[in-house]
């Protein structure tokens, strides 16, 4: 992130709020004239429709932003990968790096506005963007962001889980645009696809499991690739739901007790390109996994895109990316 003084960021964001107010004192009556209650409404008046997303304390909440919004600052993943299907990604000013190849090409086309875990506000406020998009990475800097302008920030409902969540969050990105539409149409390949993989899961139970610095995590429903139990419906046989961020640490005895008949694996560190890490194969092979049912019939997957299961999960092209690491490893 660039560094800037105290003083002139306040500078900045007090002349944004100058500007803010000017524009709210002239536009108040026909704002108040607004009467729909729906929770996604477009006022004629001003141009602006009010959707659905979080607030800072990732609670439900609902920002109004501007109609067909022109100049978008992404710093999700999922996000920019649904505006690419929805064709709006020419309005992207501003995005982070990204190793995942299939939005690569954004990179060279927009300016760095910081990373999905840090946000760069000196370089965001320049852009002067209509709307920005964040994940939960970013919760916390929320409030900053949303002086520069009104922030939608998306996430996955693990109850709702990651194929509805998508649908979802692809319906509210898309109702900026009036694209809404073409919403269940881009999410109608996958029908097909998770009722395959969820017929061969039927009745088989697994551990997921993530390896990261050095240590093996297990996943429970409520964490990180659970597309794989909450809807391909493998029975999760983790000792425990309430799952952090990247887990739960546990030991190979554990995993022994268990004896899983198929364990999935996402590698962390790959996704991350972290330097000389320990690779996920090299964790995993060790006399205990090999005493595991999973082991010896061949059935422990390395999750070939960890990347995208990482850092893109929510995304439509990243949902057809994780079914073909699933497809690749179960339907041969």
């Amino acid at each position: 992130m660039k560094k800037f003084t105290t003083k002139r960021f306040v500078s900045l964001v007090l002349a944004i709020s100058a500007c803010v107010y000017i524009s709210a004192c002239s536009s108040d009556n026909s704002a108040n004239n607004d009467t729909s209650s729906s929770s996604v409404s477009i006022s004629e008046q001003n141009k602006t429709i009010e959707v659905s997303t979080l607030n800072g304390n990732s609670e439900p909440s609902t920002v109004k932003v501007p109609y067909d919004a022109k100049r978008i600052a992404v710093l999700d993943f999922p996000s920019l990968d649904i505006l690419d299907n929805l064709n709006v990604g020419d309005r992207v000013v501003g995005m982070p790096k990204t190793s995942i190849e299939y939005l690569e090409d954004y990179v060279g086309k927009t300016e760095n506005i910081g990373t999905i875990k840090e946000a760069d506000l000196e370089a965001i406020m320049a852009l002067e963007p209509d709307v920005i998009f964040i994940g939960g990475r970013l919760a916390s800097s929320y409030d900053a962001l949303s002086e520069i302008a009104p922030v939608v920030y998306l996430s996955i409902d693990r109850e709702a889980g990651v194929v509805e969540s998508i649908k979802n969050n692809a319906r509210t990105i898309a109702s900026i645009f009036g694209k809404e539409a073409e919403v269940d149409e881009l999410m109608k390949p996958f029908d097909d696809r998770i009722e395959k993989l969820a017929k061969f899961a039927d009745q088989k139970n697994a551990i997921i499991g993530m390896c990261t610095s050095g240590s093996f995590n297990i996943i429970g429903n409520d964490g990180r690739c659970s597309i794989i139990t909450n809807e391909i419906n493998f029975k999760n046989i983790a000792p425990e739901e309430d799952t952090s961020t990247h887990g739960n640490e546990t030991s190979f005895e554990l995993l022994v007790e268990l004896n899983p008949e198929y364990i999935f694996i996402l590698d962390r560190d790959m996704a991350i390109a972290t330097d000389g890490a320990k690779l996920a194969k090299e964790i995993m092979d060790n006399d205990l996994v090999k005493k595991t049912d999973a082991y010896k019939n061949n059935n422990i997957v390395y999750l070939e895109n960890p990347n995208i299961w990482y850092t893109a999960e929510g995304g439509i092209t990243a949902l057809s990316y994780m079914l073909s690491d699933l497809e690749n490893a179960l339907l041969k």
